[in-house]
Order: structure tokens, then C-alpha cells, then sequence
């Protein structure tokens, strides 16, 4: 993260995404306005900008208001900042001359001149300028003056951030720590140099480092006993902390904040040392004599000894994600994300990919489900683009794709990264898909594996065409497949993104067969294990007799057949599927369906259309495929011959009949 103290010497920024804000505390409500900016940055290929201000302008503004209290100090918010992943953070020097800037002038010279943003991300209130009489009807005005577009925070977005900054301050002030961390995100901290004291603590057998807060509008919070981690440097510690007036052994009463560092005994004076609050033990008490402390002490420090595995253990970082594509799917996510959240651990996180969506998805996923990770993206990308953007910008290696309306079950995530993890060579792995409406049955987008034939017609095992099977255990047992299904899958950041991530020339249907085609090009297997378990609804963005649907299938399959096979075989096999496409269309004709018979010949012109794109991007796929490339292609799930004979003519309705 680049720093910047002053404003006259910044760089040119490439696509500045900005806000601008105290982000005092820069806690867990805080964290999701900068995600959002990060999100937004990376989606237009340019950089993340936070404005802050030091001091707070408050301090200058009214010099006299002693109520003020912070929770982060400026080098403590730099960190947060940075373990945010904010690109450039500029702190701006508070001053009575730039709070008498016009409107005007701190959006002409300040706002665009200094910064040039492509986004500017602000809240529906921001007041600005000399009176604060600017706001965001004013910026508005200047969108396309200054070629940038305004993103507003609304309401109920801001009022969860005063509100959450408010209950952090009051549940620190009442010793209520483990909710002040939790509305944080993170540990609430106390920063300061270790000073000289009175050396009473080593003379009882506590040797203590005596810390001196410079700031005076830090907020300290309730006097008492904590258990604490100890930064010095590079180096962390164990700790037990103490905030109070040393009633016992100090006539004084002066507030003090001293820390017993464990197994400690080096000179840290003049040092600055950061202590992360962990656990409220006690409160302060006045002891009859100085025994009496020393062996309540003793028995602090066996309490806070035994609770570090405990802390240990909750704070476990997750080690994967499970990644969810929304596009106004707030039904969706109020029935289903129970169930994930009923059987996730805390190896997951949970992160929504949200296509700008236009419901109530975001309201229900910030009042509901707090926890979750929201990547939000400026427009509807579709499944594939939208997918390939959000993932970009996810840190974990292993992701697990998840539909919106899918229940899962036990372990489910476990057992298919379990197969994911036995093998380097293994690029996907899905689970068995079952229906959420008739649970017995097989789920059309999935099932038990996906494959595909000789034509390039993909079906699965219990699932042939508009023939589905019931689940009676008869396609258990993991196995090799020629494509895992979008709707659930895990996969490996790194192979994913390798092979170029979902076409996005897609939209949406069929890119997952796409990209696993590629995957196997590449030497990877694909699985199915159906020991996991989940429950897809189906249809949830286009029914399954949709003519969008079928003119997404027919264009996304024959395109995907040119990008793929071999040019020899294209050479026969494209006049056989147009013919074959020809009688699909037939058959829908005859069944009444107009709509779906003009959407395969709109499919096919589609393709003719942009033959030269195709062939383009077949090219530029088969160098990432031969840089990729683990082995020799070792196509698997291809099931010799035609799905079409088989089931039409020879009346094999099932998989285990083929």
C-alpha cells in the first residue's frame, strides 16, 4: 500500500476508485464500504484511493470538546488500511484552511484535479466544503465535468457503520470486549511507548512494562484485568494486562497501563510496543494487602495461561471459500444460506458474488448474514464473466462454487476438497447433485456427474436428456467424469485462472463443460464424489424449457465443440450437429414451441456470426492449455458413440442401460 502525507507531490493514479471518510476504528462496517472499493477497483482495472484526515476534524474544528474519543490512532489505522488491501491512502492534514475551501473548490482542485477518479464512492449525506454545504447532489453535477462516476452509500449502509462505531465505543467503555471485537472485526488495540515506573511489579514477582498512549483522544477502555497479545517489533507475546489505578499499592489514582509479558526478560524501555486485547478477565479490585494481590494475580495469569488455546482455537483462519453468484437472488438467499451456515466450519469463509443486483439481496446479506463477504460488481456480468471477476479477486487457492439455491449437507465441503487435495492432477471435483423439490431424485444440472458423447451432447449419470432417474445408490463410489456441474463444484484458483476462467463470451450454460474440457486438455481428471451430498432447486435464473435457455445451450455447445475438438473432426462433425440441431428444432415446432425453435436458429446465425471471434479465442486458449499443461490430455467421461441413438432410437433411458 502506498502512503501518502501530503497532497502536493501525488502521482498520476490509473482508474482511481475513491472515498472518502475518518474510518475511525475501521471496523467490520467500515470493512465492507473499502471492499467495495477494492472490488470496484479491480473490476476496472485501476487503483483503490482512501481519503482520511489527521488530525480528526473535530480536534480542529472544536478545540474545546474534550468528549471526543477514538478508537484508532493514525499509524494504527495505516495498518488496517493496509491489511485491507487498499491500494494508496492518502492522509490529508486537517486544517482550519481546508475546511474553508467553497464546494466548489473541493471538488474542482481537490476531488479531480488532485485525483482524476473514474468512481468516486461517497455517502448519500457527505457534506463537504466551507459549511459543510456541499453534498451529493453537488457532485453529482460535476460527473461528467470531472468524467467520473458517483456510487452512492446508502442510508442503511451508513447507519450500520455509526451504529456498529457507537456500540463498539460503549461496549469497551462497559469491559463488553468480546463484542467490541466482534463489531471490529478484529482485536481492539492500545499502541504506546514503554516508559519507566515504580518497579513495584517486579518486586512482587510480575515485572510489568509500563505504556505511555500519546494520543489523549485514544479511547482506553474499562479498568480491569486482560488477557492480551504483546507486538514488540517482529516478535509476539503472551501477556496479561492491566488497566486501573493500582488501588492497592498506588495512593495516587492516577490511570495506568502496564503489561506482564510471559516468559519475558528483555529491556524493551523506549520502545513502542501494541497490546491486542483479547479477553476481559476481571475488574479492577482493592486488595487488604499485598499477598492478597500477588495471589490474585497468580491466579489471572492460570486464567489467561488456559484461555490462549481457547482463543487460539476460535480464531482459526479459514483455509478456503465458498463462492456464491447472486443476481437479485434475495429469496434465494434467505431459504438456502441457513443451510450453509448450518453445516459450514470455520475453515470456510463465505463469500457472495454480487452482479448488481437490483432486489433486496444486499439488505438481506448485511442485516442477516453480517459475516459474509460481499464482492459487489458494478453491472450484471452473467454467470461466467461475473464469476471470473469475483474470483480475481478472492485470496484462497481451493474455491468451492456454490449456486444461490442449493441446500447442502454434512461435511459436504470437506469430502469433495478431501478428493480435490489427494491429487495435484485432479482439477475439479463435484458432488452428488439431488433435487431440493423431489429429494430422491436426481437434479438435471449435474446429477451424478456430468459427461458428454461422441457428438458433444453433455447428459450425466441419472440424467439423460428430460429423463431423470431416482437416487438409489446406484451411482455411488467416486469416479472420473468429463465435467463437474457450475451449481457445485471445487476448484484450484490457480488452474482455473491458468486456463482462462470461464469464456465469457458465455454468459451463462455450458461454460463449466467449456472450462473442464480445457482442464482435461490439460492433463487434469475431473471427480464426482457422492458421498457429498447437496439439493439444487434448478431453473432459479432461466427455466429449463426457457428459449433464452435453449439459445444460451445450442450456441455455448456448438461453440464450445469448435474451441475444442480436434479440426479434423470438426470437419464432419459440424454439418452432423447442424442437421441434428435442425431436428431438435423440428421436434419443438411440433410441440408448439415456437419461441425455442427460433432460438436454435438464432443460436446457429450467432455462431456463423462470430466464427472468426471463436476461432480466435480457440487459438489463444490452446497457448494458456500448452502453458498450462501438466501432461498429456487424458479425456475422460467421453462416452463412445451418440447419446441421440441410444436414447431416441435404442431406447436406453438411463445411464447404467448405456
Amino acid at each position: 500500500m502506498n502512503v501518502y502525507h501530503s497532497i502536493e507531490k501525488l502521482p498520476e493514479f490509473k482508474n482511481a476508485v475513491l472515498t472518502i471518510g475518518t474510518f475511525d476504528g475501521l471496523h467490520a462496517g467500515h470493512k465492507k464500504l473499502i471492499s467495495k472499493i477494492n472490488s470496484l477497483a479491480k473490476e476496472i482495472n485501476g487503483e483503490s484511493i482512501v481519503i482520511t484526515f489527521h488530525p480528526h476534524p473535530r480536534e480542529i474544528i472544536y478545540p474545546k470538546d474534550k468528549s471526543l474519543l477514538l478508537l484508532s490512532e493514525l499509524e494504527e489505522k495505516i495498518r488496517l488500511f493496509e491489511e485491507q488491501g487498499v491500494d494508496n491512502l492518502i492522509i490529508v492534514k486537517f486544517s482550519i484552511e481546508f475546511s474553508q475551501q467553497t464546494p466548489k473548490e473541493y471538488v474542482e482542485k481537490f476531488i479531480i484535479q488532485k485525483f482524476t477518479p473514474k468512481i468516486v464512492v461517497i455517502g448519500y449525506d457527505h457534506k463537504f466544503g466551507l459549511n459543510r454545504a456541499g453534498d451529493f447532489d453537488l457532485l453529482k453535477m460535476y460527473e461528467k465535468k470531472g468524467a467520473f462516476d458517483l456510487v452512492k452509500i446508502e442510508k442503511h449502509e451508513l447507519e450500520a457503520i455509526t451504529i456498529s462505531s457507537t456500540k463498539i465505543r460503549n461496549a469497551l467503555i462497559e469491559g463488553e470486549l468480546q463484542t467490541a471485537n466482534l463489531l471490529l472485526g478484529y482485536n481492539y488495540s492500545l499502541e504506546g511507548k514503554v516508559v519507566h515506573g515504580q518497579k513495584i511489579g517486579k518486586s512482587i514477582g510480575f515485572p510489568t512494562a509500563n505504556i505511555d498512549i500519546a494520543s489523549k483522544v485514544k479511547l482506553i477502555p474499562k479498568v480491569g484485568v486482560y488477557a492480551v497479545r504483546v507486538h514488540i517489533e517482529d516478535e509476539v507475546f503472551n501477556g496479561m494486562a492491566y488497566i486501573g489505578m493500582r488501588p492497592t499499592i498506588d495512593k495516587n489514582l492516577v490511570k495506568k497501563i502496564e503489561v506482564n509479558i510471559f516468559d519475558f526478560n528483555q529491556n524493551i524501555y523506549t520502545k513502542k510496543i501494541r497490546l491486542e486485547l483479547l479477553e476481559f478477565i476481571r475488574q479492577e479490585m482493592k486488595f487488604d494487602n499485598v499477598n492478597a494481590l500477588v495471589n490474585q494475580l497468580k491466579i489471572d495469569k492460570h486464567i489467561i495461561q488456559n484461555s490462549f488455546q481457547d482463543i487460539k482455537i476460535s480464531q482459526k483462519k479459514s483455509s478456503y471459500a465458498i463462492a456464491i453468484l447472486n443476481y437479485n437472488g434475495e429469496a434465494y438467499l434467505k431459504e438456502y444460506l441457513p443451510s450453509l451456515y448450518q453445516n459450514n466450519n470455520s475453515d470456510a469463509e463465505i463469500i457472495v458474488i454480487d452482479n448488481a443486483s437490483t432486489d433486496g439481496s444486499i439488505e438481506v446479506l448485511n442485516q442477516y448474514f453480517p459475516e459474509i463477504k460481499i464482492i459487489e460488481l458494478r453491472k450484471n456480468y452473467g454467470f461466467a464473466e461475473g464469476y471470473n471477476k469475483g474470483i480475481e479477486q478472492i485470496e484462497y487457492e481451493q474455491i468451492i462454487l456454490l449456486n444461490s439455491d442449493v441446500a447442502v449437507t454434512k461435511d459436504w465441503d470437506k469430502i469433495i476438497l478431501k478428493t480435490l487435495n489427494s491429487n495435484n492432477s485432479i482439477g475439479a471435483v463435484m458432488p452428488k447433485i439431488l433435487s431440493a423439490k423431489e429429494n430422491i431424485n436426481f437434479e438435471y444440472a449435474g446429477a451424478g456427474g456430468g459427461f458428454i458423447d461422441s457428438l458433444g451432447y453433455p447428459f450425466c449419470r441419472g440424467r439423460i436428456f428430460d429423463t431423470i432417474e431416482k437416487d438409489q445408490g446406484q451411482y455411488n463410489g467416486t469416479t472420473d467424469v468429463f465435467w463437474t456441474s457450475g451449481a457445485a463444484m471445487a476448484i484450484r484458483k490457480s488452474v482455473f485462472q491458468k486456463l482462462g476462467g470461464f469464456d465469457e463470451s458465455y454468459f451463462a450454460h455450458m461454460e463449466e463443460i467449456d472450462l473442464c474440457w480445457r482442464m482435461q486438455r490439460a492433463g487434469y481428471t475431473l471427480k464426482v464424489n457422492p458421498d457429498a451430498v447437496v439439493y439444487h432447486l434448478g431453473g432459479g435464473s432461466l427455466d429449463y424449457n426457457n428459449p433464452k435457455k435453449t439459445y444460451l445451450n445450442f450456441k455455448n455447445n456448438l461453440t464450445t465443440l469448435i474451441k475444442n475438438e480436434s479440426v479434423i473432426k470438426l470437419i464432419w462433425l459440424i454439418p452432423i450437429r447442424l442437421i441434428l440441431d435442425g431436428v431438435a428444432g423440428i421436434q419443438f415446432l411440433l410441440k408448439g414451441k415456437w419461441s425455442n425453435t427460433k432460438a436454435i436458429i438464432k443460436a446457429h446465425f450467432s455462431i456463423y456470426g462470430s466464427l472468426y471471434s471463436i476461432l480466435k479465442k480457440r487459438k489463444e486458449y490452446s497457448k494458456l492449455i500448452q502453458k498450462a499443461s501438466i501432461g498429456k490430455a487424458a479425456i475422460k467421461g467421453r462416452i463412445f458413440g451418440s447419446i441421440l441413438i441410444k436414447y431416441y432410437l435404442l431406447r436406453k433411458k438411463k445411464f447404467s442401460e448405456l
